[in-house]
């Protein structure tokens, strides 16, 4: 759904006053956050989506990284899961489901967050996905609101997945792109997470399917802040550029750029292929991480001592200038 459906949506909701409830739905973030104790509060999402690849054990893989990835950009540790599952048993063999589940399980057990039970219904489409449910200190809470200028912008994931998935929906994705993707994919946050705590963040959002466009205009607006971002930094998938782009653009690049658009500032003549990048809706893609400029160097360092995928400078934050994306 586009974000400007959901903002919508989410004007039906009542307002909430518990004062327990630290993080809710006001700047459209990662995960709820609901405090227990002084010192210890739940965090809570749910994710799901239909197959984005054919494979049904790395689809399990991918969707239960994806909905974990939430937990993790807020800072916290995922510890439950319930399954989310609509699957046409009418009309496929359950032993595909098995696989999904499997692959599901994979990743639960390697982010030590345990499957705790679930659900299922028949649909006409196969959708797969988890609730989880994690801790976090309430005194450690990274939002995607604390963006400070001076700040530098950080990105743990290459970009592309989007238009890599179509591709391969399409039979037209190089076999080595394809499987950069679901590597990408299926490789959890946990080591971005524990290198940001480490590097003293000050603010976090994992990039999914807003793209980097949406998710780091929801975070400029929520620190009503500016984000100078350049393209040229951006880490793209290895073989990315092969694609030509434009023939693989998915209906949410569209809603992205629209939402992201009146907000934006495009400096100078971009470029083409790395604009489209921007706008791309990604599949449990990496953590866009504010970081302290003091701090920045240290965070790369720990982000490649820990193995993340990327570990790139794409921008800075700075003092609001009448757009909250600056685009270069």
């Amino acid at each position: 759904m586009a974000p400007s459906a959901i903002a919508q949506v989410l004007s039906y909701l009542p307002a909430t006053h518990d004062p327990n409830l630290l993080v809710g739905t006001e700047t459209h973030d990662d995960a709820g956050v609901y405090r227990l104790t002084p010192d210890l509060a739940l965090v809570q999402t749910v994710d799901f989506f239909a197959p984005v690849v054919d494979d049904p054990y790395i689809y399990g893989q991918v969707a239960a990284a994806n909905a974990m990835s939430d937990v993790f950009a807020m800072g916290g540790t995922p510890r439950t899961a319930l399954n989310l599952v609509g699957y046409p048993d009418n009309v496929l063999s359950m032993d595909w489901l098995g696989r999904i589940l499997a692959g599901g399980a994979e990743r639960c057990a390697a982010a030590k967050c345990t499957v705790v039970g679930g659900h299922t219904v028949r649909d006409a489409e196969i959708k797969f996905g988890l609730a989880v449910t994690g801790t976090i200190d309430p005194n450690r809470i990274l939002t995607n609101s604390g963006a400070v200028p001076g700040d530098v912008l950080v990105l743990t994931k290459p970009l592309g997945t989007g238009f890599v998935t179509t591709a391969a929906k399409r039979q037209a994705c190089p076999a080595d792109l394809l499987a950069a993707a679901c590597e990408s994919m299926v490789a959890l946050n946990d080591t971005a997470r524990d290198a940001m705590l480490a590097a003293g963040a000050s603010a976090a959002t994992d990039i999914t399917g807003y793209g980097l466009a949406g998710h780091s205009l929801e975070m400029a607006l929520g620190s009503k802040t500016t984000h100078v971002i350049e393209l040229a930094r951006l880490p793209l998938l290895r073989g990315l550029e092969q694609l030509e782009l434009t023939k693989f653009r998915t209906r949410a690049s569209k809603s992205n750029k629209e939402y992201a658009d009146p907000h934006t500032q495009l400096d100078g003549t971009p470029d083409p292929v790395r604009l489209e990048v921007f706008y791309d809706a990604q599949t449990s893609g990496g953590l866009l991480v504010s970081v302290p400029a003091a701090k920045a160097d240290a965070l790369v360092r720990e982000l490649r001592s820990r193995g993340t995928l990327a570990a790139e400078r794409i921008g800075m934050v700075e003092e609001y200038r009448g757009k909250h994306l600056w685009v270069r």
